[in-house]
């Protein structure tokens, strides 16, 4: 079914949204839960879950790209659950992520930095933007759905150690692109 189609669901409040939803979306988020919390058990509950939170948004909200939309609960509500699971020292491939990111992303908790969020999102898609598009690729797959070096390597058939070597070379990249913005 069509995504306005399932949005027109939403909007006439009938359950078979949500049936129509989980039917074309559910495996991408799985995925996107899994990779960041390492538990089916916990995955399949955030799906379950952002399937309420969509419910709850849809109306007023109607979402440009419903895929990106639910993926973006989902990922949300992951992470939530990831930082719970954290405080009983419970490792995800989520953690190794960020902490790849540390090095070249600032991480200020002040009020001006939520206002600073804002434009360092726009300064990374446009970091992303200039990139090609295996690189551009591997970079959102590996920091947005937080896949593993070894998955990547299966869908894109390069070596995990020239993965890693790219990363580590787009993360420099972003880095330089950063302190040339002015964000660090």
């Amino acid at each position: 079914m069509e995504d306005d189609k399932i949005i027109g669901l939403f909007f006439e409040r009938s359950e078979s949204a949500i049936q129509e939803l989980a039917h074309k979306y559910e495996k991408i988020c799985v995925k996107v839960s899994l990779n960041i919390l390492g538990s089916v058990q916990d995955a399949e509950e955030c799906v379950n879950d952002s399937y309420l939170g969509v419910w709850n948004a849809i109306p007023p909200r109607k979402p440009d790209n419903l895929m990106a939309f639910l993926c973006k609960i989902v990922r949300n509500l992951s992470l939530k659950r990831c930082t719970y699971n954290s405080a009983e020292k419970r490792k995800s491939n989520y953690g190794t992520c960020i902490d790849e990111l540390d090095e070249c992303v600032p991480s200020r908790h002040t009020v001006e930095s939520e206002f600073d969020s804002d434009e360092l999102s726009k300064q990374i898609d446009r970091f992303i933007a200039s990139l090609d598009k295996t690189n551009q690729f591997l970079f959102v797959r590996r920091y947005w759905f937080t896949d593993s070096y070894e998955s990547l390597s299966r869908v894109t058939g390069l070596r995990e150690q020239a993965i890693r070597t790219r990363l580590s070379r787009i993360r420099a990249n972003l880095q330089k692109f950063l302190d040339k913005e002015t964000v660090t």
